[in-house]
């Protein structure tokens, strides 16, 4: 293991926490990942049945076993054939009360139901009153049962969950398909009062993460291009340099970044900048606790890269969104920028004295 020269500010000073990029830090890392979606909201499966709620709008027909019954219409019929013994009830919303008007029945309860316990309660209803009834309820406008599709989508809209049971990607290509590049495209899942986010990119390789849509989510396609700045002595000092979505590590960072300048570079001087929630900051050593006092911490984590397992750790270290990686310049440099500077402000008087000597 290689000695660092850096050290932790002193104690009661720390503007940030500072973290040495090690195994445990990894570990830590590691268990603390942000969830999946299926890791979030479980492999919820749909029911082998969709119940009808309030705002649906449903279709009653009711038919008997005889002529001569409520709903059946003889030779003078009107609007229906002669001799029909059955009558299509026209097509109503549910009430905020739940429930249907169905005549000679009265009013049904029919939210929290499946079409055919309706049915049923239809029949039963008009039990005595009609001849041998028989009802067909059909769901003409489904509203209960759907999902809504909004952000970067062809066409955003609430889309109608079918009783096989609908997965993420399924209700997505109903909306039309997502519109931004597949690696800059987030798909968030909102289910009640939790949110849950993940990349397309990995609904795309791990389909267990396309998990099945309940009624009343909320899909929210979002275009979220992934950055990381780096600064100091490297190939791209203060560039603002795009990864993949599904992310990157250390070791492909300083590579996009043309890696540690060798003139200039400490490589010792190496850090990534973010915040981080308490709870993680937590479980790092020598954390000050006044900086435990915050919700979001900023944490400096550093890497010797004089140490040869370095670059297995930065193998294994995941940069994310908005990560500032910093280099910091050798001492060696700093001399030499004096040196550069003293020759630069002496050059003109030294042209100038060699002109003089010319002169005479």
């Amino acid at each position: 293991m290689v000695q660092s020269v850096y050290s932790p500010p002193a104690e009661g000073a720390e503007p940030f926490a500072w973290v040495e990029i090690n195994g445990r830090t990894l570990d830590i890392l590691a268990r603390r990942a942000p969830p999946t979606l299926r890791g979030f909201f479980g492999d919820y499966r749909p029911s082998a049945s969709q119940v009808i709620g309030v705002g649906d709008s449903l279709q009653v027909t009711v038919w008997e076993a005889a002529a001569g019954g409520l709903f059946s219409a003889g030779p003078e019929g009107g609007n229906v054939a002669p001799g029909s013994r059955s009558a299509a009830i026209p097509e109503q919303s549910v009430g905020r009360d739940g429930s249907i008007t169905v005549p000679y029945a009265g009013r049904i309860q029919v939210a929290g139901r499946t079409q055919q316990q309706v049915e049923a309660a239809i029949v039963e209803r008009l039990r005595g009153k009609a001849i041998e009834p028989q009802a067909l309820v059909s769901v003409t406008h489904n509203v209960s049962n759907t999902a809504t599709v909004t952000g970067e989508v062809a066409n955003g809209a609430r889309v109608p969950l079918s009783l096989r049971g609908d997965k993420v990607l399924d209700v997505i290509a109903v909306a039309g398909g997502y519109r931004s590049p597949v690696h800059e495209t987030f798909i968030s899942v909102t289910r009640g009062n939790r949110t849950a986010r993940a990349p397309l990119q990995a609904l795309l390789a791990n389909p267990s993460e396309n998990i099945f849509v309940r009624p009343g989510d909320v899909l929210t396609v979002e275009s979220r291009p992934q950055t990381f700045t780096v600064v100091g002595a490297t190939g791209a000092n203060g560039a603002v340099i795009p990864f993949d979505a599904r992310g990157i590590t250390l070791e492909e960072a300083l590579g996009k970044s043309g890696g540690l300048a060798d003139n200039r570079a400490d490589p010792d001087g190496l850090f990534v900048m973010r915040y981080e929630p308490e709870p993680l900051v937590r479980e790092f050593p020598n954390v000050s606790p006044k900086l435990l006092e915050h919700q979001n911490i900023p944490v400096a984590y550093h890497l010797n890269m004089k140490d040869p397992s370095a670059l297995f750790a930065a193998r294994r270290f995941a940069i994310r969104d908005k990560d500032i990686i910093y280099v910091s310049n050798s001492p060696l440099a700093e001399v030499g920028k004096v040196v550069q500077l003293v020759q630069t402000l002496s050059q003109p008087a030294i042209q100038g004295v060699a002109v003089s000597r010319i002169a005479r």
